[in-house]
């Protein structure tokens, strides 16, 4: 006796104390990472169930839609709609167990599907069993929404449920930075593209060369070049010793290295000694107005405030402090440090 016939009867014989949680313990959908061998085991399982022919998924199909339209009418008449008579309430209840069995058949009938699919996603940044998983995901809802009325086999509607659905989980989890799903399609045809470029001209293709190629410009090519590479962990060691690690390689560019250093604190020495030769009071509105001691520069108010003077003033008195230090023996100093 086939699956569904087992369980029509059961459901006939029990009644309404057969649910719908019962009936999907005893068929449900076998998950890829629940056997500690894994992959292989998973492959073995999913074997078990025959493949369908298309009379076999309009068969189930049909019993999914009055699955459907049993629970649709229980679920009205809780809502407050006449309820229905005993007999009719047990018919509907093994309706819905029934429906719910040959969707759990079309699934498992069709994971081999997924798994094929996978295969051809591996290596993105997901392991293949994770892949397989989201497919599965893609399998389920392309049951849900198969209209046999349309007279196509299942097959060709569910592949492209699934290539959506591990398209989808590829964007959210295989990524650092998450990318939209739209430019990890896009990255995915560029990096075909870049493939078959690389063997016809035996070198890396430029980003004019595949831009020609795929019909986008050759900015969005550097782009999505630029996007698509993976992120590396800073402590990602760069030997088999592990004492070096990336981060390690990469200068800090908001720390001065050891000779810039060294030259900013002379530049700064000869500043303040052109500084030191104005009067004290324009040489300290000149060390405040441009930040000489603490590398803070002041506003003109600041410093009128600090030297009790007039904006005004302070303002003539910087105008005559710079002219002074533009005198031929400083400034020659100054020109050599900022050639």
């Amino acid at each position: 006796m086939s699956p569904q016939a087992e369980t029509a009867a059961e459901a006939r014989t029990r009644g309404p104390r057969v649910s719908a949680h019962a009936a999907r313990l005893r068929n449900r959908v076998p998950e890829p990472y629940e056997e500690p061998d894994l992959l292989g085991r998973y492959l073995a399982q999913i074997g078990a169930t025959p493949l369908l022919t298309a009379e076999d998924e309009v068969r189930l199909a049909r019993r999914m839609e009055a699955g459907i339209q049993a629970l649709e009418e229980l679920q009205q008449a809780d809502a407050g709609e006449p309820a229905p008579t005993p007999g009719r309430r047990r018919e509907l209840e093994r309706a819905v167990c029934d429906g719910q069995a040959a969707k759990d058949h079309m699934v498992r009938a069709n994971l081999r599907l997924v798994v094929a699919i996978a295969k051809r996603h591996a290596h993105r940044g997901l392991p293949l069993l994770d892949v397989i998983q989201e497919g599965n995901l893609g399998l389920i809802r392309a049951v849900e929404k198969f209209d046999h009325t349309k007279g196509f086999k299942f097959s060709t509607y569910a592949t492209w449920w699934i290539r959506q659905a591990i398209g989808r989980g590829l964007a959210t989890h295989a990524r650092t930075v998450r990318l939209p799903v739209h430019v990890v399609e896009q990255l995915h045809k560029l990096a075909r593209i870049e493939r078959r470029l690389q063997l016809d001209l035996g070198r890396q293709p430029t980003a004019e060369e595949v831009a020609e190629e795929s019909g986008l410009a050759p900015d969005k090519v550097v782009w999505l070049r630029r996007v698509g590479r993976d992120a590396v962990s800073l402590d990602t060691p760069v030997d088999e010793t592990g004492d070096t690690v990336v981060g390690d390689l990469i200068p800090d560019t908001d720390v001065l290295q050891a000779p810039e250093v060294a030259e900013y604190q002379a530049l700064a020495e000869e500043l303040r000694e052109a500084v030191g030769t104005l009067a004290p009071r324009e040489a300290l509105i000149l060390s405040l107005r441009y930040g000489l001691h603490d590398g803070a520069p002041r506003t003109l108010e600041q410093v009128a405030r600090h030297v009790g003077l007039t904006r005004e003033r302070v303002r003539q008195l910087e105008k005559e402090s710079l002219a002074r230090l533009r005198a031929p023996e400083t400034r020659d100093r100054l020109v050599a440090w900022a050639s």
